[in-house]
């Protein structure tokens, strides 16, 4: 009989993630600023795999630690940053306990008001088909390190209305930073597009982004097995096996991250996004948004003017 892969631990919000490796409660609950060394990997299961809701930028000095991500592993043999995006699966290789490097999580809803919001969609290095670190130049190296630690500084710096605008701002300049190292890196290499995950990533926001929700509505199951060259049933079992969703779960993950998206946005009102994302009724979006975060889509857009969404 075969194995049975465990389902990951899914973290829905950086609070939760501290907590599981022994952290402080964060400073903001959008944003956090971490240093290897004050992590307690003695209480982290290595080999367990996990799935994080929110972003993870990790800088980490030479090691003999290997890291897991997505379908590939990431050699630290020289050091390097890597970019975990939400949704997307991590596990420890090593039990390695002399890392040393820097982190930092930010929650998605911390950029929906920020042009980063609509933007980070653009950086190639969150996709599944990224295989390896990217690794720094000294000078690289050094400007990164800064810009974490200019991060750092903001948020030991008493909070007012600044201060989220300032703190998605460096994250900006720090991702348009990697950005540029990236295509060095990466200008002369073939992406890998082999990976199960980064392909139906790829199909969902091929749909959405379309005209193809107002005229077919919804993407179906049927469709994305189609579109991927697998059986319904098949997808479902692969996906389970890699992530713990089936593919109607991975497809609502996907659709509920575009429409916070717009209801960020502010430019549509809700039946709009409704109709937009392929509902035939604005009542059906509210109830499967609500059944998903808690919250009505209007309660979720009021949250984020407010500055009290952690969704």
């Amino acid at each position: 009989m075969k194995k049975t892969m465990p389902s990951p631990a899914i973290y829905p919000d950086i609070a939760s993630f501290h907590e599981e490796l022994g952290l402080p409660a964060p400073q903001h609950p959008l944003i956090s600023y971490v240093s290897y060394d004050g992590i307690q990997f003695q209480r982290h299961a290595f080999s367990s795999r996990i799935m994080l809701n929110f972003y993870k930028l990790s800088f980490i000095h030479k090691t003999n630690g290997m890291v897991r991500y997505g379908q590939h592993y990431y050699d630290f043999k020289e050091g390097g940053l890597a970019f975990v995006a939400p949704g997307q699966l991590i596990s420890g290789v090593s039990p390695e306990k002399s890392l040393s490097g820097v982190i930092i999580f930010f929650h998605p809803d911390l950029i929906r008001h920020h042009p980063l919001g609509k933007k980070i969609r653009q950086y190639g290095f969150f996709s599944y088909t990224v295989s390896e670190a990217l690794h720094l130049t000294e000078k690289e190296r050094d400007i990164i390190l800064k810009l974490f630690e200019q991060i750092a500084m903001e948020l030991d710096t008493p909070a007012d209305r600044f201060s989220q605008d300032l703190l998605a701002s460096g994250l900006e300049l720090l991702l348009d930073y990697s950005n540029r190292f990236y295509h060095r890196q990466f200008a002369t290499q073939r992406e890998d597009d082999n990976g199960l995950l980064s392909r139906l990533d790829a199909v969902l926001l091929r749909y959405f982004d379309s005209d193809e929700p107002s005229r077919s509505g919804l993407p179906s199951v049927q469709y994305v097995s189609e579109q991927l060259h697998f059986s319904p049933d098949y997808l479902s079992d692969l996906l389970r096996a890699n992530t713990g969703l089936n593919t109607q779960q991975h497809i609502h993950r996907k659709l509920l991250e575009i429409a916070k998206d717009l209801l960020g946005a502010g430019e549509w009102s809700v039946a709009d996004i409704a109709y937009r994302l392929g509902f035939e009724q604005p009542q059906s979006f509210n109830r499967l948004f609500k059944s998903k975060t808690g919250l009505s889509p209007l309660a979720y857009r009021q949250s984020l003017k407010a500055g009290t969404s952690t969704l």
